[in-house]
């Protein structure tokens, strides 16, 4: 396997601000140890860093794709990432030799496919995800490919629009509001439940989020309150949660590790805007449960997709990894690699997501094409608002 440039662990927002070293965590590649709020913070595949590099509309330069056919290319965002042992056995089941191309986050990486749509530097793609795939789709820039033999759970991540032969799911993830539940219990305040609930006055100066023009995450938010609000009221909840005290920050990293009182640095804002998956990860040493909650009730779930781009010179070799991304292995690896959901629900959580990593029953919606439709004039709306 080669990668085109270095995983940056920031990308996955895994390091806290204290520096600690990840070399027992599973980020490395199949570890068996969890980390726990001392060693890292959360965040799944589509994680941001602090110093906004994942602007969502800037796209990265390609890479060349090799001649050698061979070699099959998988272009990924940033945050990808699998065991070793996985990727050598399928090098060597296929006869294929795998080289994941890092191509910025899921917007940056969206925005490349689009921008080379019929030649490709890449002849694979995985980590399109809800927010973008209709845009990938549109531009023609896939080919029609669907694995024989899907679990039944994978067609419930479908994104529908006529996107089915083009994208196969991979992956789900909750963006929601956390609370650190052990604050709230220590001033005796009752955390909030829902999104309206954080512009009550009990609430000021408590919650920080990323924003969502440098953050997929913060994107996530911004559409889970237009999704519960309506496309003509969410900005007046936007003036009322500014107006509360809500803090933004550039990405992910800084809101979770730096202001984020559970966070492990020295934050004061006891809410903040992460993931369902989070809490499994704030058990501290010796303890039995997290300390931190996900508000089930404010989630915009996110899917990620793999597909084949249309021009590749080696069509077998994406179709072999897609089937390869879809396989039990691969799903069973996924929620200690990448912190995320596999769309195989016939596949074995870990124990620690087992018991604590919950998904919404009832995730907050936006059409996939409202969004492609109104995403920028909504990102201008917000940025008016949230940042003056």
């Amino acid at each position: 396997m080669t990668y085109t440039r270095p995983r940056r662990t920031t990308t996955i927002a895994l390091a806290l601000a204290t520096g600690l070293a990840l070399t027992s965590c599973t980020l490395t590649g199949g570890g068996d140890d969890e980390p726990t709020a001392d060693q890292a913070a959360p965040a799944p595949a589509e994680s941001d860093d602090a110093s906004g590099d994942d602007d969502i509309s800037t796209a990265t330069a390609p890479a060349p794709t090799p001649a050698d056919t061979g070699t099959v290319v998988l272009a990924a965002h940033d945050s990808f990432t699998l065991p070793d042992e996985l990727i050598a056995a399928f090098e060597a089941d296929t006869g294929y030799d795998l080289e994941v191309q890092l191509s910025g986050d899921a917007g940056q990486m969206a925005n490349q496919i689009v921008l080379t749509a019929g030649n490709p530097t890449a002849d694979v793609v995985f980590g399109i995800d809800t927010t973008f795939a209709t845009r990938v789709v549109g531009a023609e820039a896939l080919e029609a490919y669907r694995p024989d033999d899907l679990p039944e759970s994978v067609t419930e991540h479908d994104l529908g629009e006529g996107t089915e032969a083009y994208l196969t799911p991979v992956d789900y993830g909750d963006v929601c509001v956390n609370i650190d539940s052990v604050w709230f219990a220590n001033q005796g305040i009752e955390p909030p439940q829902t999104l309206a609930d954080l512009t009550d006055p009990a609430y000021e100066d408590l919650f920080v989020t990323p924003g969502a023009s440098t953050s997929s995450p913060g994107l996530a938010f911004l559409l889970a309150t237009i999704g519960e609000f309506g496309p003509g009221e969410w900005q007046g909840y936007w003036e009322d949660l500014m107006a509360n005290g809500a803090k933004v920050t550039s990405g992910w990293t800084d809101a979770y590790t730096v202001d984020f009182t559970a966070g492990g640095g020295d934050g004061d804002r006891p809410i903040v805007l992460s993931y369902a998956s989070s809490p499994p990860f704030t058990i501290p040493d010796g303890g039995f449960e997290p300390t931190t909650r996900a508000l089930l009730d404010t989630c915009f779930r996110q899917v990620e997709y793999a597909g084949v781009l249309a021009g590749t010179d080696n069509p077998e070799g994406a179709q072999a990894v897609v089937d390869w991304l879809l396989s039990p292995e691969v799903q069973a690896a996924i929620p200690d690699s990448m912190y995320v959901f596999p769309v195989d629900d016939e596949v074995a959580l870990p124990d620690l997501w087992a018991q604590w990593a919950q998904v919404a029953e009832d995730p907050i919606v936006v059409s996939p094409r409202q969004i492609e439709a109104e995403r920028e004039t909504w990102l201008r709306e917000w940025a008016d608002i949230a940042t003056g």
